[in-house]
């Protein structure tokens, strides 16, 4: 059984969802979440401890208190996506990587696309900072498809610098 919650972000209403005592998603749109609902008619609307903690975290972070988050996380992916997820993962809070940087980083330097694709697929963005991920020349670029306004928000709330600032 999975349990949903709602969260307030500097772009609207955030939901994030709990399965098997882990972080498994942060959505953006309603529609995701009724998506996931269809797929998963136990799916509860409940205030558990533990997305009682991932709001407080991620208010937190919003508010450029929090720089790293401790929660129990899990997400389904290839073995490909779960290298760059974990990759991500090393970025340091304040800090951007190049879609390249991150090709090398996971030992597979041609392998720019996928990486963008593999950043599409990750189901806990922020939690996961695929947003830290811009173009070589600082440009923008996709994020949770292509809302790259949200993606503006988050740089601009670690302060990292990037093209049309």
């Amino acid at each position: 059984m999975g349990f949903y919650s709602e969260v307030s972000s500097p772009f609207g209403q955030a939901y994030i969802v709990e399965q098997n005592e882990h972080i498994t998603h942060l959505l953006f749109e309603k529609e995701e979440l009724d998506s996931m609902k269809a797929q998963d008619p136990d799916l509860a609307h409940q205030e558990t401890a533990l997305l009682q903690l991932a709001k407080c975290q991620l208010t937190e972070y919003f508010r450029g208190k929090r720089k790293a988050f401790a929660l129990p996380m899990h997400q389904e992916g290839t073995v490909f996506q779960k290298k760059v997820w974990e990759a991500l993962l090393s970025i340091p809070y304040g800090e951007s990587r190049s879609y390249s940087d991150i090709a090398e980083a996971i030992g597979h330097p041609k392998a720019v696309r996928a990486i963008g694709q593999a950043n599409k697929k990750n189901a806990l963005p922020i939690f996961i900072p695929c947003h830290r991920v811009i173009g070589k020349n600082n440009t923008l670029t996709g994020y949770a498809g292509n809302e790259t306004d949200k993606k503006a928000i988050l740089l601009e709330i670690e302060n990292i610098p990037y093209k049309g600032k």
